[in-house]
């Protein structure tokens, strides 16, 4: 049985070593502390039943106070024998609750890569997402991202 819960400070390790076992883009810790303090409410983890966590959505709000209350997705990732089980869609779908009941965010946007075929069907096929914009080479490695974005309130 999978747990979803909101990340919490003692959380951030685990976050990280799943992102590094999953992802090609990492981050250091300090940018997952910052995403802890200045929205501790929206990051999401899941946690097996030992407590190990299995997966985690990294998620702020956007700060320009000139724009739309708007989220933003950082990261998400889901260990490898736990992916297929719809962990991914229960982490966003909490990211996206806590975004709205917190700060009243208007949508949520992400980024993926292009060739992510998985990532592309879980955002546009399953979620509901809509690809705005090609932003050409936006990851380190040169490859292009599809630029996302869902409404959340009208």
């Amino acid at each position: 049985m999978i747990t979803i819960r909101p990340a919490t400070a003692d959380d951030l390790l685990s976050m990280q070593t799943c992102n590094l076992m999953n992802l090609p883009e990492n981050y250091q810790m300090k940018y997952y502390i910052y995403h802890a303090i200045s929205w501790p409410q929206i990051s999401q983890v899941a946690v097996d039943h030992s407590g190990r966590i299995v997966g985690y959505v990294l998620a702020k709000m956007e700060e320009d106070p000139t724009e739309e209350p708007h989220g933003h997705i950082t990261s998400l990732a889901v260990m490898r024998n736990w992916r297929r089980l719809g962990i991914a869609e229960k982490l966003m779908t909490q990211a996206q609750k806590a975004m709205t009941e917190s700060f009243k965010a208007k949508y949520v946007s992400l980024h993926v890569r292009k060739s992510n075929r998985a990532a592309l069907q879980l955002y546009r096929d399953t979620l509901k997402f809509t690809v705005t914009n090609i932003e050409k080479g936006y990851y380190a490695d040169g490859e292009d991202a599809y630029a996302m974005r869902k409404t959340l309130i009208e």
